[in-house]
């Protein structure tokens, strides 16, 4: 098989390994197939759209869903690292409020599988990442929604180092946990 998968903190996100191909000349690995996406995760995912943004260090991003057309997100780091977050806000689960955090870089290949029902959010530890992510559904900012990325309520272990994160004004302004809108 082409691909591990492995659950993280929260069993719903999945850490997922690709087969890396080196040599002298520099490596070669498949960035997604649906049949071993299939096969690893046990999952059947549509993605629909891909996005790929550019951060330098210490910025934050998150933390961020959508609560009409929720999106499973599939993130990976092709330049750089970050310390990549996923919280579940689905008030039914016994996890609701809980985090799981995995680091990412372009040296581990590694990719997280974050699915419908979570935030996500990630903070750059290098000098610039690039990150990119597909979604299974698309962006509807009439939708989108986030959640505050130091709520003490879910406690989340940012690997900030006594630096201040740079943040956008939605993020500085998001809500607390026991103020946002969850899913069922």
């Amino acid at each position: 098989m082409a691909l591990n998968a492995s659950a993280s903190a929260l069993p719903e996100v999945l850490i997922l390994e690709p087969r890396v191909f080196g040599d002298a000349r520099g490596f070669f690995l498949e960035s997604f197939n649906a049949q071993d996406f299939a096969a690893a995760t046990g999952i059947e995912a549509s993605f629909v759209q891909d996005n790929h943004s550019r951060s330098s260090t210490g910025v934050l991003r998150g933390l961020h869903y959508q609560i009409r057309q929720p999106q499973g997100k599939l993130v990976r780091v092709v330049r750089g690292r970050v310390f990549d977050v996923a919280v579940d806000l689905r008030r039914s689960s016994p996890r609701f409020g809980q985090w799981a955090g995995v680091e990412l870089s372009e040296d581990s290949h590694r990719q997280l599988w974050i699915p419908p029902g979570f935030a996500h959010g990630f903070l750059v530890l290098s000098e610039t990442a690039d990150f990119l992510y597909k979604t299974t559904d698309y962006y509807a900012p009439q939708h989108e929604r986030s959640v505050l990325w130091n709520d003490p309520a879910i406690g989340i272990d940012w690997p900030l180092d006594g630096r201040e994160p740079v943040l956008s004004a939605k993020d500085r302004e998001a809500p607390r946990l026991a103020g946002v809108e969850h899913f069922d």
